[in-house]
């Protein structure tokens, strides 16, 4: 059980990082890398070239990050619409063709960026050993797309072809000759216009897909319907790869199943709520231990140079709004006031004769923070503490409602509640498959000052475990619900996407992530509260859309501060 935890953590974390190198190398900040696909924002993007799509666990890091250039450059390098809008019927042809539109965005990375050029060479010739290992290179069609491969990525990139390749692909390239050479010249002398590139890569592939035919007709190939659901070589190696959706796909639904719920959107099912909690985060913590924390805390603060008082005038300033309170006489202009008419008998020269109408900043809104306590914040810890508890002492200074939320699980890999589901007999698709725990470290009806004990529980250890945002948002906005204020503002501090991997096994990928973006675009449409990601090292645009990646070693600066102000500014 520890080891299915550690993969499923360590592919997060490799996950979290090509996302990163993809955003870095495309300039493209609302992509990420999650399931093994790649997506901008909610959209899932379709699949492209085979040999970008390494098995994780299985794949040496210099593939990954050859697999995650690779992508950079094809989302940044190639217009999707065009090629989508030329790319052939048959699934030979559609693999042939677009197996040359990624050559050819490959061949275009700068000279300059020698790394860069090496991961992408390192990941197609562990694609190709892979290839050649599963036996599927045994096969007249397997063979002969192998051969296409190897010599126009060969001759468009410029880089030598492997000796054992060579010998490899001999007798089947030199069958070749008179469509491949024609072909090569032309492909590699318009790789900077796709559309004309198109043009001659849609013959190739139209006389790759015409030989595959005719191997078919002849008993030497399977068909190329069957293929093009991926056959699979000895070793489960998958080599056609059918195009599974276009730009614009919707994060997978999730499927129901037999367990109810009352969460609303997209099929979200709860296996079981038994062992679901609300707790108070300082009834977890020993009293002396609660202390210690809080000692620390306090020392981390007094270390920080953070202004609270500063901060608070800022938040009035960003949070407030001038609302009347009351009438004040004695004033030279206004409204007059019958009260102070007499005066005037008495003192012809008299002008305080009237009342005017004050305005105070009183701030008419809630703001609440929801603190994503799954395993990989427990490094954050620390900082994320000192950031919430200097926003609640300033916010107090403010006259501003707030909260400070949390969310975990009770067990790691599902507990009691995947305990349930083996007695029930594993149906498939159960929903969320673990018992959640939503914390509270400081309630609304409490200051700081009677709530920073159990603000100071942030910094235990063993309360972080796994996540599931998705009904934690739910939670957190359903407290705001019916208490008059007229803003809502709930700021999500985390540091990825939802992971619970008893749930994330044993049902459609994206489940929870899907989740998670219906709830806060119902929240937005609903005009239930306005939510936000805070993303700690890590740009969250992809599901909270509006959103600051927030660098946590700039908190001693007040630099994180800065950014969370701006973030509240920008929703004013």
């Amino acid at each position: 059980m520890d080891e299915e935890r550690a993969l499923a953590r360590r592919q997060r974390h490799l996950e979290e990082l090509c996302g990163a190198t993809i955003r870095a190398v495309s300039g493209q900040p609302q992509l990420q890398w999650r399931g093994g696909r790649l997506w901008r924002g909610a959209q899932r993007l379709p699949r492209f070239a085979a040999h970008l799509y390494p098995v994780f666990g299985q794949a040496d890091l210099g593939s990954l990050r050859g697999a995650a250039d690779g992508l950079a450059l094809r989302v940044s390098r190639s217009d999707a619409a065009l090629h989508r809008s030329v790319q052939p019927a048959d699934a030979v042809e559609r693999l042939v063709f677009d197996m040359l539109e990624q050559f050819r965005v490959e061949s275009l990375a700068p000279a300059v960026q020698r790394g860069l050029r090496r991961n992408l060479e390192h990941r197609f010739r562990a694609w190709s050993d892979e290839f050649a290992a599963s036996g599927l290179t045994e096969g007249a069609l397997g063979i002969l797309v192998f051969t296409v491969a190897q010599v126009a990525r060969t001759r468009i990139t410029g880089e030598e072809l492997p000796e054992p390749v060579a010998d490899l692909i001999e007798g089947t390239r030199f069958g070749l000759a008179d469509v491949l050479g024609p072909a090569m010249r032309e492909l590699t002398r318009l790789r900077d216009d796709q559309r004309a590139y198109g043009r001659v890569a849609l013959q190739l592939a139209a006389q790759v897909g015409a030989r595959a035919r005719d191997l078919r007709e002849q008993g030497d190939a399977p068909d190329a319907s069957d293929a093009a659901e991926a056959k699979d070589g000895r070793n489960g190696f998958q080599w056609l790869i059918e195009p599974d959706g276009g730009e614009g796909d919707a994060l997978p639904a999730a499927a129901s199943s037999r367990g109810g719920s009352d969460l609303e959107g997209a099929g979200y099912r709860v296996f079981t709520r038994a062992w679901d909690r609300e707790v108070q985060a300082a009834a977890l913590v020993r009293p002396q231990l609660l202390r210690e924390l809080r000692q620390r805390l306090d020392a981390l603060a007094a270390a920080s140079g953070i202004h609270v008082g500063r901060l608070g005038a800022q938040l009035r300033a960003l949070l407030a709004r001038a609302q009347p309170d009351g009438w004040e006489g004695g004033h030279e202009q206004g409204r007059i006031d019958g009260r102070r008419l007499a005066r005037l008998v008495a003192s012809p020269a008299e002008r305080r004769l009237f009342v005017e109408q004050p305005h105070q900043p009183l701030a008419d809104c809630m703001l609440s923070f929801l603190i994503d306590c799954s395993g990989s914040m427990r490094q954050h810890a620390e900082a994320v503490a000192l950031l919430v508890d200097s926003f609640s002492r300033a916010l107090d200074l403010a006259g501003v409602e707030h909260e400070i939320l949390g969310f975990t699980t009770g067990a790691w890999n599902g507990g009691r509640a995947r305990r349930d589901w083996l007695r029930a007999g594993q149906p498939r698709h159960p929903g969320r498959l673990n018992e959640v725990t939503h914390l509270v470290f400081k309630a609304r009806e409490s200051s700081w000052r009677r709530s920073r004990a159990g603000i100071a529980a942030l910094l235990k250890p063993d309360l972080y475990r796994e996540g599931v945002d998705g009904e934690a948002v739910q939670w957190a906005v359903a407290r705001m619900q019916g208490l008059g204020h007229r803003r809502r503002l709930l700021l999500v501090i985390s540091d990825g996407c939802p992971m619970d991997t008893a749930s994330e096994n044993v049902n459609p990928p994206g489940y929870l992530e899907r989740h998670l973006v219906d709830v806060v675009e119902r929240a937005r449409a609903r005009g239930e509260a306005e939510v936000m990601g805070v993303g700690v090292g890590l740009d969250l645009g992809a599901l909270y859309p509006v959103s600051t990646a927030m660098d946590l070693s700039q908190l001693r600066g007040n630099g994180a501060l800065r950014e969370l102000l701006a973030l509240l500014a920008r929703t004013h």
